[in-house]
């Protein structure tokens, strides 16, 4: 639909993910990793420099003459001893129930976590959002003992969702298991509180696995829950081994190490067992020097820092992002209340420019990258009828990049739409 990539003897087109796509593109009209005279609002990961408050950034690893070895494939039982006490300590204090290293999965990036989870589902019906993270498409689409279910999301109604709703789909789809991103990618939506505490309720009553992916827990921009506020359905799971709660998280954007690929899946041990048996035929495991490197990062006190770090410096460019896009004219339905993204509508920009393709092929001439909102109209084998996008005006903007990047971009883009006007 997007280019005319062709075919090679038995090999299938293979799409790129939304992101990859936009890369590929803006490298075509000469971008490159690094260069100050471009800005990169359509990076999925968070700038990786040492932010005010935050501790020393890993700068060397130490290889044991043990890590030349293959590690298990459910990972370094240290850390994954470390990924449990993590979550215990910020959301199961005073619950008899804990997380021990059975209930940890160690994995070799987030949508490696995401490929095993999906690897070990049955024949079932699995339920996923609209909009949502556009590599979930190509990876519901690939395994085909499940049947994948769009759930509607209205921007009219600032992407809400009741849990009325909710288990009204689960019940009358006859979902197994449904898939959330949360804090979502690209809406910035948050399900906290009474709202995730029933959607958990829900899940338990009526065995519908819920597979979480939470890697923005981190990044949450909610006044009224308080300084340095994190989320995660592990607060509200009763048993870690009966309720149907699986999550997925790692390093990439809480602690701000995309390039170390290491992720983790957390959940009941049998689901756990089923993952590692998943990822003994897909992936065979994370490399073991840097899960070793990685146990420090996930002390209390290097967590706490990181995770004020990160919110102190993101609120700030959250903010300016907010207003300034605002000032341009681009609608913002629902101020994201997590992760590092403004889901914009661009429908009220100048006519050369009122659709997410539009402008991302206009901004690519002023060395800016954005990621057009139809990639996030996740359609698993394209099944559903070719139709536009009800996302086709939405533009997702990035404040991941540092802030005088950040601010260049703005007024690269501020400038470009006064001149289409």
């Amino acid at each position: 639909m997007i280019e005319d990539r062709g075919s090679t003897g038995a090999f299938r087109d293979v799409p790129r993910t939304g992101v990859i796509y936009v890369m590929t593109e803006a490298q075509k009209k000469g971008y490159k990793g690094g260069d100050p005279a471009w800005t990169n609002f359509g990076q999925g990961m968070p700038e990786t420099g040492r932010l005010p408050g935050d501790p020393p950034r890993i700068e060397s690893v130490q290889i044991d003459m043990d890590d030349h070895e293959y590690g298990p494939v459910a990972g370094l039982i240290e850390l994954r001893e470390a990924v449990a006490a993590y979550y215990n300590r910020l959301y199961r204090q005073g619950k008899s129930s804990q997380y021990t290293a059975e209930n940890v999965c160690i994995c070799p990036g987030g949508r490696t976590a995401l490929t095993r989870a999906a690897a070990a589902l049955g024949q079932i019906t699995l339920g996923h959002m609209l909009p949502d993270y556009t590599a979930y498409e190509e990876l519901l689409d690939i395994f085909r003992l499940f049947s994948p279910i769009p759930i509607l999301l209205d921007p009219d109604r600032g992407y809400d969702f009741s849990l009325t709703e909710f288990r009204r789909e689960i019940l009358g789809r006859g979902l197994s298991a449904l898939l959330v991103s949360n804090p979502c990618n690209p809406t910035g939506k948050l399900i906290s509180g009474e709202t995730l505490s029933g959607l958990v309720s829900i899940a338990r009553s009526v065995d519908c696995t819920l597979i979480l992916d939470e890697f923005y827990s981190h990044y949450i921009w909610d006044d009224e829950m308080g300084d340095n506020a994190t989320v995660s359905a592990a607060e509200f799971v009763d048993d870690v081994e009966t309720d149907p709660v699986l999550i997925i998280n790692g390093l990439t954007k809480n602690w701000r190490y995309p390039g170390w690929r290491l992720a983790w899946a957390v959940g009941p041990k049998h689901v756990v067992s089923q993952l590692a048996s998943a990822g003994s035929f897909l992936d065979g495991g994370a490399g073991r020097p840097l899960q070793r490197a990685a146990i420090p990062l996930l002390a209390p006190e290097a967590t706490d820092a990181a995770i004020e770090a990160v919110q102190t410096a993101f609120r700030s460019k959250r903010d300016l992002m907010l207003s300034r896009l605002t000032q341009m004219g681009v609608q913002v339905e629902v101020p994201p209340r997590g992760t590092f993204y403004v889901w914009g509508n661009v429908r009220n920009l100048p006519p050369g420019l009122n659709t997410g393709m539009k402008l991302f092929r206009k901004a690519l001439d002023a060395q800016v990258i954005c990621v057009p909102g139809v990639f996030f109209d996740v359609n698993p084998g394209q099944r559903r009828a070719a139709r536009p996008s009800r996302f086709r005006h939405h533009v997702r903007f990035s404040f991941g990049p540092a802030r005088e990047s950040l601010e260049a971009g703005l007024d690269r883009l501020e400038k470009l739409i006064l001149a289409s006007s």
